[in-house]
């Protein structure tokens, strides 16, 4: 991947990966970043304000329990952050926005210069969205702030806090996949 400056070309697509109500139940836990939803709808306002497309992922789980499985209440986006009409929304069943989608011919077919990811959760559905679109050879940004995740516990049972797993799945994706940078770059001139 080509080395990326911290802000996007103008027009750049943003993309906001599952944001919807599922992502606040508690049973996921304690999050990181609690200011991610204001600095998405900054970004959110500010490409709205100057027409550049903004695209939803939506999660649409095929699990009997998840809260993310059409139907279920928690489907729903957060209404902070819900598509405007005309704003597209992309259906995805499983981590990435890419499979089984038509992210990528929608991207490629709109000669969109990048992607500017926010979105949940960051070890999970944004990283793997990010590393594809990497490897897909899109140029592509990922706001830190404007993503967030929850502690999990590691393969040698040691417990890692929501800051912890964000700032590690950050660190797998920058340089590589993606440039990471703050809601404040993004806006900037």
């Amino acid at each position: 991947m080509a080395i990326l400056t911290k802000t996007p070309p103008s027009a750049s697509v943003l993309l906001l990966i599952d944001l919807q109500r599922a992502i606040d139940h508690p049973s996921w836990g304690v999050r990181n970043n609690p200011q991610a939803e204001v600095n998405v709808c900054r970004l959110l306002a500010h490409w709205r304000a100057r027409g550049w497309p903004v695209w939803h992922v939506r999660h649409d789980s095929t699990e009997p329990g998840s809260h993310y499985r059409p139907g279920q209440p928690g489907h729903d986006f957060k209404p902070e952050t819900a598509p405007l009409p005309g704003e597209p929304v992309i259906a995805k069943r499983t981590n990435s926005a890419f499979i089984g989608t038509d992210l990528e011919q929608r991207f490629r077919e709109g000669g969109h210069p990048a992607l500017v990811v926010v979105g949940v959760i960051t070890n999970n559905s944004v990283e793997a969205t990010v590393r594809m679109a990497g490897n897909l050879g899109i140029s592509t940004w990922l706001a830190a702030d404007g993503c967030f995740t929850f502690g999990r516990t590691d393969w040698n049972g040691v417990f890692r806090n929501a800051d912890e797993v964000h700032a590690l799945s950050l660190a797998n994706v920058d340089g590589e996949y993606c440039a990471v940078t703050t809601t404040e770059a993004l806006l900037c001139p």
